[in-house]
């Protein structure tokens, strides 16, 4: 099972992923100050009740009544919808930060991967020649 996960790690482009993560952050920072900039849209008092007790037997009445209830109905999942969009900005926001400070870790742990690497190296060569040395 973790050798799937290494081969899709290694698939992955670290580099474009570490150069375009400032970008994606910015990206929801500016979609969250474009919503979040938005007011939600006024929602009408329920007509619903008003446009009935308003409406006598005419079909006319009835009609502009139904069609009250359902501007009202409509602004209502309007708002809804704003609110929810809203919520899923700063999601959003708060996923590219992580995002971008999770590439930066990757980072500093792939150099820190160099570092060892290049002193387990020269170890190794001075390991090699001390044995040597004495041979």
């Amino acid at each position: 099972m973790a050798i799937g996960w290494l081969t899709v790690l290694k698939m992955v482009p670290w580099g474009d992923v570490i150069e375009n993560a400032p970008k994606v952050a910015q990206g929801a920072k500016k979609l969250w100050h474009s919503v979040g900039k938005k007011t939600a849209p006024e929602t009408m008092p329920d007509n619903a009740t008003a446009a009935s007790e308003l409406a006598d037997p005419r079909s006319h009445d009835a009609a502009l009544a139904a069609l009250h209830a359902q501007v009202a109905a409509l602004q209502q999942s309007t708002a809804e919808l704003h609110q929810q969009m809203l919520e899923s900005s700063a999601l959003i926001q708060s996923l590219a930060e992580q995002n971008t400070q999770l590439i930066q870790r990757i980072e500093l742990n792939r150099k820190r991967t160099v570092l060892l690497a290049v002193l387990m190296v020269v170890l190794a060569v001075l390991g090699f020649a001390t044995a040597f040395k004495y041979f």
